[in-house]
């Protein structure tokens, strides 16, 4: 009877949603269970499930983003009564969990993968951000607000990887401005600095929307970058790589030949072309070409401050040493 009587109650929640406004979505995410702990398990269409957690979960795995935390499993969990992702102008925004819904609107959009989206107001993470429908405009997670867009990427795309250009962008002052280039690519032809405007021909007009463009490109396929630099315009012809750091993973451009850090900088993954560097998991990085670094936003305000190669020096059981990186 009790599983008769939860399921007529989400059915009447699901039918009269927008009618209850965000009454009705604090009782559908207390009645599904989506907060579990820190996790998020928010039942889909299909049989599917988007869950957000920080530790391997145990379900059949459809895919996993590891860049932004995120499961999409099968289960048939209350599946009769998904959440959907908004697609729709919503004429309102609110943090909900199963006792609270703090009305809002985004205050500054996601950037990338590092920068997610930050709300009006003071919320609770983690939470649902939901239309009055209850349709998902994003999750509220410890770090921020992964946005619909990129919900909707990671449940519909058959790949799970990201695009790269080598650059990472800000807003600044109206315009897009690239504040880091990969050292280690010497093919790139950006420069920091740099005021993007278009991409294949299109006027782009903030980092969102720009690295959205980036990151949801096929792999190796081409792109047309229009930039302003020392007052002169001119277009930049580049193809699109894989993306190996950011959000959940460190971002300091040397994952793309397999060296990881975590957030004590100790190294916990070793590519091969680094294995022969005398380098070893565990490994604690405490300076970069001359300077202190104690986080990875330290590593990526210094690691392109180079001529030949990148200093990086290391401590191990109280004994330090340099390692060289070379482009």
């Amino acid at each position: 009877m009790l599983r008769v009587f939860l399921a007529l109650n989400l059915l009447l929640l699901s039918l009269f949603a927008c009618k209850g406004g965000y009454d009705s979505c604090k009782l559908k995410t207390k009645n599904l269970n989506v907060i579990q702990n820190q996790n998020l398990v928010i039942p889909l269409k299909n049989n599917q499930t988007l869950i957000y957690a920080t530790s391997p979960v145990n379900y059949k795995i459809i895919k996993h983003d590891p860049f932004l935390n995120l499961y999409l499993v099968k289960s048939k969990k209350f599946t009769r009564f998904p959440f959907r992702i908004n697609t729709q102008l919503s004429l309102g925004t609110a943090s909900v969990d199963t006792s609270l819904a703090i009305e809002g609107r985004l205050k500054q959009k996601q950037v990338g993968l590092n920068s997610l989206a930050t709300f009006s107001e003071p919320i609770f993470a983690p939470s649902l951000l939901l239309s009055s429908c209850c349709n998902l405009e994003g999750i509220v997670t410890p770090k921020g607000i992964i946005q619909r867009e990129y919900l909707t990427h990671f449940i519909d795309s058959k790949n799970k990887e990201y695009g790269d250009i080598g650059i990472r962008v800000i807003d600044d002052a109206k315009l897009i401005i690239v504040n880091r280039v990969n050292p280690f690519d010497t093919n790139n032809l950006f420069k920091k600095g740099d005021s993007i405007t278009h991409i294949n021909g299109e006027k782009i007009k903030n980092a969102s929307r720009f690295m959205m463009a980036v990151l949801f490109s096929k792999l190796g396929s081409k792109l047309k970058v229009s930039i302003i630099r020392d007052g002169q315009q001119s277009t930049i012809d580049t193809t699109v790589s894989q993306r190996y750091g950011g959000g959940a993973i460190s971002d300091t451009f040397l994952e793309q030949n397999g060296l990881y850090f975590g957030d004590d900088l100790s190294i916990v993954s070793i590519g091969k072309k680094y294995q022969n560097y005398g380098l070893d998991i565990g490994d604690r990085l405490i300076q970069v070409n001359g300077k202190k670094v104690a986080t990875i936003e330290d590593i990526r305000a210094n690691i392109d401050d180079f001529k030949h190669f990148a200093s990086l020096l290391f401590t191990r059981n109280n004994f330090q040493f340099f390692v060289n990186i070379n482009p």
